[in-house]
């Protein structure tokens, strides 16, 4: 008979414990702590780059190529003007033979311009697609400490999710760690090329 509330006491020891290691496990110390409660974070990858350090100086300088191309396409685009005004001041002067060929030379330079410029404008897409590509190739051990830090299972894109907290959104710490690692990128995408 003194056996059985030996075991009582047992099992309501276990249950005590169980029930108090239940207690510090609670979310709400997790959220003391600034951590988010979920294994799942959120992340907006659009802010990430754009508000990086690195993000800012590919901006900067694809809106500076930007302006260059512009002001080159305005120039060959007065130049052509003037070309064209000459020209059709110049058929009333000669016959049609002799036009046509001048006309045809002229639509062809005219298509050459927006093919060159056009490739241009591609190559600037391009590269700023490149640069984003490895921008996301640098910051992946950062997010991965990150993940880690947080005890989070995955890390997905924001604005894929219906509905979060702004606890899970680790957007503004990324970007915080990210431009402590890697700073503006300049010379790191030099140094992988080589």
């Amino acid at each position: 008979m003194i056996k059985v509330p030996m075991k009582i006491l047992q099992g309501s020891l276990r249950a005590l414990f169980v029930f108090f290691l239940m207690l510090i496990a609670n979310p709400a110390f997790a959220q003391q702590l600034g951590v988010p409660e979920s294994g799942v974070l959120t992340i907006s990858s659009e802010r990430l780059f754009a508000e990086s350090a690195f993000g800012q100086r590919i901006f900067g300088e694809i809106e500076a190529e930007s302006a260059s191309l512009a002001a080159e396409n305005e120039r060959i685009v007065s130049e052509l003007s003037n070309e064209e005004k000459e020209l059709t001041e110049k058929r009333a002067q000669i016959e049609a033979s002799e036009f046509r060929p001048l006309a045809e030379a002229f639509d062809r330079k005219v298509q050459q311009h927006r093919d060159s410029q056009r490739a241009k404008l591609d190559a600037l897409a391009r590269r700023s697609e490149e640069a984003r590509g490895r921008f996301f190739e640098l910051v992946q051990p950062v997010l991965i400490d990150l993940l880690r830090e947080y005890g989070a299972s995955m890390i997905i894109e924001r604005s894929n999710v219906f509905l979060s907290s702004d606890a899970s959104d680790i957007t503004d710490a990324a970007i915080a760690r990210i431009n402590s690692a890697i700073g503006d990128g300049t010379g790191l995408e030099d140094n992988d090329s080589q």
